[in-house]
């Protein structure tokens, strides 16, 4: 696993440098009247590429590398690696398209990673046969399609999720790296060592984007960076619990419940004033900490001004991850334990929401 961790990591370290240094031609299409923008300059936003780049060289790592000679004890067949890469391929194609032209429709976005969740579903036999509640369970597993349509749906909708809370550097890619290490744990008190592989490749990937990522703002991960976290995490979130019955539903939940509620609040919040839930808006969570807690910050450069801030606003949300991480990993099998710290987390999420929106957020937090 370490040398998976190693290998990916310099892989994307490399390919992320390259995309730097011949990427700065393409990042002017991302114009500066975006409402989720808080940055200035033209940034290469293909930090989605780099890793997909180093992803796919570590899954074939894990294909190939006991034939060199190397053991790794990871059973990784091609036939199931292909609809892994396949799967991964299409978000990020989808997802590079869009931050190369902006062109690509809330619509059409959907559409990529449906069929990106297409492939995984029916290549991989992938569904959600448990909820968690025995009596429900029962009659839940009567039709098998309602479980192949609730896994399609988690698998689509979570891109989307991680491109929402993608917007200040080191924000998106820290939570993906976080939930990464979470699920390859898991993965291991079950034994189950090609999904850590799989999970490692990609915390190894994100690690070396990170490093031009935060905090000098170098390169963004972009949608397709979003993509591809989203459709290897919900993937690898679905076959944890498909295959080992020890484990609860609710663990994936209350890992990758901060992006997912994200998702749903902005959803029902432009619902309700009339708008459509596809416009962006600078009225997130984490634009609201960016605004109205974290302090100014003095600099003669209006640009370091902005990039300063905008690191200090990350480490808020990172806080606010690993409070939901870690009662997920020491509870990953007691559903009652983790629905209580789903259920806590959301009226946290509501009531530091509503907090800010009044202007009531407690002296200390602002200090």
């Amino acid at each position: 696993m370490l040398i998976l961790l190693i290998l990916c990591g310099s892989i994307a370290f490399i390919a992320s440098a390259v995309l730097i240094r011949y990427g700065n031609t393409r990042p002017s299409h991302y114009g500066i009247q975006m409402p989720q923008r808080f940055h200035l300059g033209h940034v290469p936003r293909l930090g989605g590429a780099g890793m997909f780049i180093a992803c796919s060289v570590g899954w074939a790592w894990m294909e190939i590398s006991e034939t060199l000679g190397v053991p790794n004890q990871i059973s990784f067949k091609p036939s199931v690696a292909l609809f892994w890469w396949g799967a991964a391929l299409i978000a990020v194609l989808g997802g590079v398209y869009e931050d190369l032209t902006q062109r690509l429709s809330a619509r059409y976005r959907l559409l990529v990673t449906l069929l990106a969740a297409s492939v995984a579903v029916v290549g991989l036999d992938l569904w959600i046969g448990r909820l968690g509640w025995p009596a429900m369970d029962a009659v839940w597993m009567l039709s098998h399609w309602p479980a192949m349509l609730l896994a399609l749906l988690a698998i689509a909708g979570l891109p989307h999720a991680f491109n929402l809370i993608d917007g200040y550097n080191g924000l998106a890619g820290t939570v993906a790296l976080i939930v990464c290490f979470a699920l390859g744990y898991v993965s291991l008190q079950v034994d189950d060592r090609q999904l850590c592989g799989v999970l490692m490749a990609l915390a190894g990937a994100t690690a070396g984007f990170l490093v031009w990522n935060y905090p000098r703002g170098l390169l963004f991960a972009g949608d397709g960076g979003a993509y591809l976290w989203g459709v290897v995490l919900a993937i690898a979130s679905i076959q944890l619990v498909q295959r080992h019955a020890e484990v609860s539903p609710w663990f994936p939940v209350l890992l990758l419940i901060y992006p997912v509620w994200e998702t749903f609040f902005s959803i029902y919040r432009k619902t309700a004033r009339g708008q459509s839930p596809g416009v962006a808006d600078a009225l997130h969570f984490h634009q609201l900490i960016y605004r109205r807690i974290v302090r100014g910050v003095f600099h003669d450069d209006a640009s370091r001004r902005m990039l300063m801030r905008n690191n200090r606003t990350s480490p808020f949300l990172w806080g606010f991850t690993i409070l939901t991480v870690i009662p997920a990993v020491l509870f990953w099998h007691n559903t009652s334990v983790l629905m209580a710290f789903c259920g806590l987390f959301v009226l946290s999420y509501v009531w530091a929401y509503v907090s800010i929106v009044r202007f009531k957020v407690p002296r200390w937090l602002r200090r």
